[in-house]
């Protein structure tokens, strides 16, 4: 057997094996389809068609990764003339003579799995992974995947004429999710799994036996049934509410069905082209890069390394706390909980054991796998049980004085180099960490509730914590799979911080006239699951006022309207009664007339004649900038690294809609030097806490942007 050397330099190893051209797809670390990629991954198919001692080929990735798919960078910036995406990779394995097979090890995702089926014959190892996760960036597959994935699945699963088959396409594209190797072989993407040996030597026989032989899945046909997609289109959401890529999809879906494969995927890219350069799929590229920012933490020191985290302790059985010790455990991180109330620990032990059963219930969990999650939480009751674990995270009331005395307890118990985490959501992390001896091992992590749910992390140094210690946490929300935003230690750090502000501007619109049904629906409009005052509710209006007790005091007035309702015990969804009442037993919130009424007595209280004229737009805006007013205030002052930190907060943490972008993106699409116009006259009219931040004056009088915006173009 004769096999050809690779060129070790080349984004497109090419080989011979006995007449079988292996090309392995080399760009790492996730073998991206960029321009360039896909220029020399082209140029080494375009010269196996015209290789008459090439009879078939294989193409695979290098180091375990068939192909993350198309590089997201390329749509960042205009195509240079003469560059080959994607689709000139297709196209050209759409028109070759010759046999190919795909040898899938790792992921095989978007134009990756786009290129795999082009090929004739897909064969995987049991650990990759197949999808068509475009949807999450607010665009659809734009290299065939519409028109073949449902043509395949189609004649795969023959069932009512080929309708199981498109559901389940239109599923995985819908959800954008990836599929294993296992269940992705049992709808029909794979033709095979590899359990030994080399995908590529199985795949060089394969392409050896099957050469000459093609089974192109464009040529392959299907009829959708209209009320199929008719369904699908009132499934998903709107088209303003973020569901414009959905619509699309489906559409791309239909066209397959009703034409022929060349005007299919033809109508495939124009929908492509016209949603890429969308504000929705902006908004959603925006945010992934966002997320690739999280990470790079400008002034550490390029030589520290994060700590392996091997073993975790939690302070606190309550619901947070036991959330907070089931998230180490899905991470693979074993977890005592001390506390020192046998009811506590009670309630926490059935917590953790009921959320672990309802997955197994919901079909979402093996049974042993539960069970051993659930054995992974232990819960104690002395701080000598804790003392080697690497981190501990203090989940106790919210009071300064309660947690000192956790701190200086878990500072004579734990061993020197552990790190000691408060779950404060507001106090000082200083004022925490000096009660201890060794500040620097001292750092907030803010898990928001539910944490086994909930995405966003916060992860707030205070003056004294270590490169080291920042290193490893933010290594660490990584490890437990949040979005692990950094933030400088002020009152509220990031997220709560511009919080109280958007609160305050909800509260005052109540004093003026609107209701907090007017309020929160026009919220829920904008895109927001819930409104202000629903969530006010369900967090409780209690938590709100203490934490309010502990706020900095500014010299202007703040809103007591929940001060008025928690004077009469209306603390929201746990009594039944906040701003708006609840039927017991539902969380739905209802228009209650007696909150109403405490309402319109505070604003005769402060002399206020209510208005009639409040309209959704004036809500809307006056809550989102104060949302960016002082989102842009913590980025004058440092306690935020950048506007897409502050995005991915409010996006992860707070539910601000994603097709918006985070309150900064849809600042910068505003335009700062509106806003801080606006801004201005609202001072004049409302009041002094209309008060721009400097940071947004500075960028307003430079008519400029909080971020770069660069100009999206298509791949």
């Amino acid at each position: 057997m004769l096999e050809s050397p690779a060129r070790p330099d080349s984004l497109a190893l090419a080989q011979m094996r006995d007449g079988i051209k292996i090309l392995t797809i080399n760009n790492p670390p996730v073998n991206a389809l960029s321009f360039a990629t896909s220029g020399a991954l082209l140029a080494e198919i375009e010269a196996a068609e015209t290789d008459e001692a090439v009879i078939a080929v294989v193409i695979t990735g290098a180091n375990g990764i068939f192909s993350g798919g198309a590089d997201i960078g390329d749509f960042m910036k205009p195509p240079v003339a003469g560059s080959k995406s994607v689709r000139d990779v297709v196209a050209a394995i759409e028109r070759s003579k010759k046999t190919y097979v795909a040898a899938i090890d790792g992921n095989a995702l978007g134009g990756g799995l786009e290129t795999a089926l082009t090929c004739d014959y897909r064969i995987a190892t049991p650990n990759a992974k197949v999808g068509l996760p475009e949807i999450l960036l607010g665009i659809i597959p734009g290299a065939g995947g519409t028109q073949r994935l449902p043509r395949l699945l189609a004649t795969k699963n023959p069932m009512n004429n080929g309708l199981a088959g498109v559901q389940m396409a239109l599923d995985m594209m819908l959800k954008g999710e990836a599929k294993a190797a296992k269940p992705a072989k049992g709808m029909g993407i794979l033709d095979e799994i590899v359990e030994e040996g080399s995908v590529v030597d199985r795949a060089v026989a394969l392409a050896r036996e099957k050469a000459g032989t093609k089974l192109r899945v464009s040529q392959l046909k299907f009829v959708v049934v209209p009320p199929l997609t008719a369904m699908a289109h009132g499934m998903v959401p709107s088209e303003e509410k973020g569901g414009y890529a959905a619509h699309k999809l489906i559409d791309a879906l239909e066209a397959a069905s009703e034409l022929d494969y060349k005007y299919g995927i033809a109508r495939e890219a124009r929908l492509f082209e016209e949603l890429v350069v969308g504000p929705q799929a902006q908004s959603a590229i925006h945010l992934f890069f966002a997320e690739r920012e999280l990470g790079k933490i400008p002034g550490l020191s390029a030589t520290t390394t994060p700590k392996e985290i091997k073993s975790a302790a939690v302070v606190g059985a309550g619901t947070m706390g036991t959330g907070i010790a089931m998230v180490f455990a899905n991470a693979g991180i074993p977890c005592h909980v001390i506390d020192v109330n046998p009811e506590q620990v009670a309630r926490g032990k059935k917590n953790v054991a009921d959320t672990y059963e309802g997955r197994v219930k919901k079909g979402k969990m093996a049974p042993d796998k539960a069970k051993a999650l659930v054995e992974s939480v232990t819960f104690v009751s002395d701080y000598a049980a804790i003392a080697d674990c690497d981190v501990v995270v203090e989940a106790v009331f919210e009071s300064m004085a309660v947690k000192k005395e956790v701190f200086a307890a878990l500072d004579k118990a734990l061993k020197r180099d552990a790190i000691l985490a408060t779950n404060t959501s507001t106090l000082d992390i200083d004022e925490i960490a000096n009660s201890t001896t060794r500040p620097e091992n001292v750092i907030g992590l803010h898990f928001f509730a539910p944490a086994n749910v909930m995405q966003l992390l916060e992860v707030v140094r205070g003056s004294k914590t270590s490169d080291a210690t920042i290193v490893t946490s933010m290594a660490l929300s990584k490890k437990l799979k949040k979005k692990g935003v950094l933030s400088g230690n002020a009152f509220g750090f990031i997220g709560n911080r511009m919080l109280f502000d958007y609160i305050r501007e909800a509260t005052f619109l109540l004093e003026e006239g609107a209701t907090p049904s007017q309020v929160d629906k026009a919220i829920r409009d904008f895109g927001f699951p819930m409104g202000p005052f629903a969530m006010s509710d369900l967090s409780g209006i209690d938590v709100f006022y203490k934490i309010s007790q502990e706020a900095p005091k500014n010299d202007y007035r703040s809103s007591e309207i929940a001060i008025r309702l928690y004077e009469k015990g209306r603390y929201g969804q746990k009594t039944g009664s906040g701003f708006f009442k609840y039927v017991e037993g539902e969380r739905k919130p209802v228009r209650d007339e007696e909150a109403e009424a405490v309402i319109v007595d505070e604003s005769k209280r402060l002399g206020i004649t209510r208005r009639t004229d409040i309209t959704d737009e004036e809500i809307v805006n006056r809550c989102m900038y104060a949302l960016i007013n002082q989102g842009a205030q913590l980025l004058g002052d440092g306690i935020a690294l950048r506007p897409g930190d502050e995005d991915i907060a409010w996006i992860y943490g707070y539910g601000f809609p994603w097709f918006q972008g985070g309150p900064m993106w849809m600042a910068d699409t505003i335009g700062p030097k509106k806003i801080y116009d606006q801004i201005m006259q609202w001072q004049a009219t409302l009041g002094k806490h209309w008060q721009p931040a400097p940071h947004l004056k500075d960028v307003a009088e430079k008519n400029g942007t909080f971020a770069p915006r660069p100009k999206i173009g298509s791949n």
